[in-house]
């Protein structure tokens, strides 16, 4: 029968330190023996230190029958103790072999039954003070309130029951850097709390292992390993040591272990919802065991331990996520215009920021961006959102590093972490956090943990803190103010779906006024056609033939009398007929908006019209105007007619008065447009008219006074009201019989924006 260990002798290098096989070491630590025995009880597996607890070695051992070896009685308790499902359990078995007291534990590996013997130890506290110790901790435990003191806590009470000279609690990141979270460790000893590891000194198949055993010892850190041997009948045999306690520790973490002088380890794994959430890594600085009683009090302290972190976490969370589905229930219970108002009520809540528990919010509709709290400029807001659909992000994408995606966003410190939504084709929703700057810890330089050079693969040998300033990241988004944020930007979804059915149904509403309008002033158009157009053409008619019946007794007197009053007649002709092509020809134009200073609009009107104003005796007064986005010469055609109304319907008992004033900076007119507008207000002294008519008298060929008083064709006003539509604006009008009339007209600031119905 052929012999051979089963060392596994894999040489580790940089390349493949992350897939080193620790589970199948093929060797054990020599403060214990290991056997492997299949089925039909034949030993398969051996350690060479057999040979330490008994007159036997591994080749006398290897290939026979269990009871042949250490005796029927053995083999029966040992039977006994499986099949009564106390494999794996906390408690080992304890028996005399050979006349020896063991304590054994025994998992089972593929086919085989693996057994640890370690000898009883001799000095073994009792269960009940360990017992006593583990609900003393527990009864301190339940007074911590937060994560951090109940941590501190255990580090503190897992020093008292198990010895070790520093207990510490070793928390993960989502990449698996390590922290010492909490530590209790003696006086002389310099401590390690708040120091940063790299996730490489715990590799990948090292914290696998870690949830698969929750227990791990070292007993003495420069131990000699020892190999285990089994019968050659199969080419590349191994034993999976993943669940023992014995197996040999990778000779990387022995070698890193040294370099910060430990001598002995204890460590206990802290299970999270299936993931590693942290270790109890118990360090003393000389070789140093414990009795199974201590190792059960530990554990089940990890145990007692991880579900506390369990229930803190949860009920943090709890508490956290019922303020945000509150705020959420509140922003969604906000009564809302079907408008684009509603917005404008949207960005100013305060709890749309608390969903997200966010700093800043933008929501951008239309190309119009509306923005609360710590947001980017505007500029960067569509360049971001370009940048993002440019990437075929469709509907959502969340980050606490904007620059791991777009590296351009470097230095705007608003811009750090972000939720992004889309709102459809013309719409998007986005949160922010800014860059929360911090200073990290670590034990020794990140960038360093792994050193190779001619003799292989080692751990770094310098453990001094190492610095580093963690910029260009905010505070992590936690998964429920994403799932809000999602929610609420659904919901936000729908109301500019509403919103645009609304819009489009006001739209064919307003095509339809306006066609009622345009056929309207069709037949304005075509009465002032067959009235008042025909009335001077049948004064002409009338005059002419007269004159020519009458041309040989004429005298030229009378001629020269008739002849005024056919020019009369003409010009009222003229003069209606070119209302009528100004008034036309407004709605039809299609010059773009510029920017127009209204002061010089404004002299070269009064230079204009400066016989008119002399003749009259009028007096006008002004303040500077401001600068709006219109049409110059339309704006110069609505100041004369505004100026010419004035003059047109000035009172007989004082001298003409018009007052020109206007505001210097923008103003939201929240009761009638809720854009910020520019306007300018002239006051006259007039014969003003019933407020009652201050719609009418801007429609087309609208009289409040009679002809033979008040000359004109009715048109001037309504050309105004035309004129202010062009160019996106507003015109209104007030007035008190006897005392005068005001016309405003309102400019939106954004040439966007308009004050007419779309």
């Amino acid at each position: 029968m052929k012999i051979k260990d089963i060392v596994n002798r894999e040489i580790v290098n940089l390349t493949n330190c992350e897939h080193e096989p620790i589970h199948i070491p093929g060797k054990i630590q020599p403060h214990g023996f290991l056997l492997g025995i299949t089925t039909d009880w034949k030993i398969d597996f051996c350690t060479e230190n057999i040979a330490v607890y008994f007159d036997l070695s591994h080749t006398q051992v290897l290939g026979k029958d269990f009871a042949t070896v250490f005796g029927s009685i053995a083999q029966e308790e040992i039977l006994a103790y499986i099949k009564g499902d106390e494999i794996q359990d906390a408690f080992p078995l304890e028996i005399e072999i050979l006349g020896k007291l063991f304590q054994i534990n025994i998992h089972k590996s593929g086919g085989v039954f693996v057994l640890e013997a370690e000898l009883l130890f001799p000095d073994r506290e009792k269960l009940a003070d360990a017992y006593k110790q583990t609900i003393q901790f527990v009864s301190q435990m339940n007074r911590t309130k937060s994560l951090k003191d109940l941590c501190a806590l255990v580090a503190q009470g897992t020093r008292e029951i198990t010895g070790y000279d520093r207990v510490m609690i070793y928390r993960f990141d989502e990449q698996y850097n390590g922290e010492v979270f909490a530590e209790d460790c003696r006086e002389d000893l310099e401590p390690f709390l708040g120091l940063h590891y790299p996730h490489t000194d715990i590799p990948a198949q090292a914290r696998e292992l870690y949830i698969r055993n929750q227990l791990r010892l070292i007993v003495d850190i420069n131990y000699e390993p020892v190999p285990i041997y089994t019968v050659d009948d199969k080419e590349g045999k191994n034993l999976d040591l993943s669940l023992s306690i014995l197996r040999s520790t990778s000779p990387i973490h022995v070698e890193y272990l040294k370099n910060i002088g430990v001598g002995a380890t204890l460590t206990i794994s802290l299970i999270h919802h299936d993931k590693l959430w942290g270790l109890i890594a118990c360090h003393h600085y000389s070789p140093k065991n414990i009795s199974p009683e201590i190792r059960l009090a530990a554990k089940l302290q990890g145990q007692f331990i991880t579900s506390q972190i369990d229930i803190r976490q949860s009920n943090d969370e709890y508490i956290n996520a019922q303020k945000i589905i509150l705020a959420l229930e509140q922003l969604t219970a906000l009564e809302l215009s079907i408008s684009r108002e509603s917005l404008e009520k949207i960005i100013e809540a305060p709890q749309l920021l608390e969903i997200a528990n966010a700093s800043g919010v933008s929501i951008v509709s239309r190309n119009k961006i509306y923005k609360k709290g710590v947001a980017p400029s505007e500029e960067d807001i569509l360049s971001l959102i370009e940048k993002i659909t440019a990437n075929n992000v469709t509907e959502i994408f969340s980050t606490n590093k904007i620059t791991d995606y777009f590296p351009e966003f470097t230095e705007n410190s608003n811009l750090a972490g972000i939720i992004y939504h889309s709102l459809g084709s013309d719409g998007h929703i986005i949160w922010y956090r800014p860059e929360t700057i911090s200073e990290i810890n670590w034990g020794g330089d990140p960038e360093k943990s792994i050193i190779i050079d001619s003799k292989g693969l080692h751990p770094r040998n310098s453990f001094n803190i190492w610095k580093q300033i963690v910029k260009n990241q905010s505070i992590p988004w936690k998964q429920y103010e994403i799932n809000a944020a999602a929610q609420y930007a659904h919901t936000l979804h729908n109301q500019l779906i509403l919103i645009m059915l609304s819009e489009e149904e006001e739209k064919y509403r307003s095509q339809s006024e306006i066609l009622k309008e345009t056929n309207s002033e069709l037949e304005n158009i075509n009465w002032i056609s067959t009235h008042d157009l025909q009335e001077p053409l049948r004064k002409i008619q009338l005059i002419t033939s007269k004159m020519l019946t009458e041309l040989d007794v004429i005298s030229t007197e009378s001629i020269s009398n008739s002849l005024q009053r056919v020019s009369k007649s003409a010009n009222r002709m003229s003069g209606l007929l070119e209302d009528i092509l100004k008034y036309t020809r407004i709605k039809n134009t299609r010059d773009k908006l510029q920017e127009v200073d209204l002061n010089k609009i404004l002299k070269s009107t009064i230079k204009e019209m400066h016989e008119s104003i002399k003749e009259s005796g009028a007096l006008i007064e002004h303040e500077s105007l401001p600068e709006v986005h219109a049409i110059g010469f339309l704006m110069h055609q609505l100041f004369i007619n505004i100026l010419q109304n004035s003059l047109k319907y000035a009172s007989a008992e004082r001298q003409p008065k018009i007052v020109i004033t206007a505001s210097q900076e923008p103003v939201l007119i929240q009761d009638k447009y809720k854009v910020y507008c520019h306007w300018v207000r002239f006051s006259d002294n007039g014969i003003g008219f019933e407020q009652q008519y201050a719609e009418s008298i801007f429609k087309v060929f609208t009289r409040l006074h009679a002809q033979e008083h008040y000359t004109g064709s009715g048109v001037g006003l309504a050309l105004c009201k035309k004129i202010m539509q062009a160019v996106g604006g507003d015109i209104r009008a007030e007035g008190k019989p006897n005392e005068g009339t005001d016309i405003i007209i309102y400019f939106p600031c954004d040439p966007e924006d308009t004050l007419l119905p779309i």
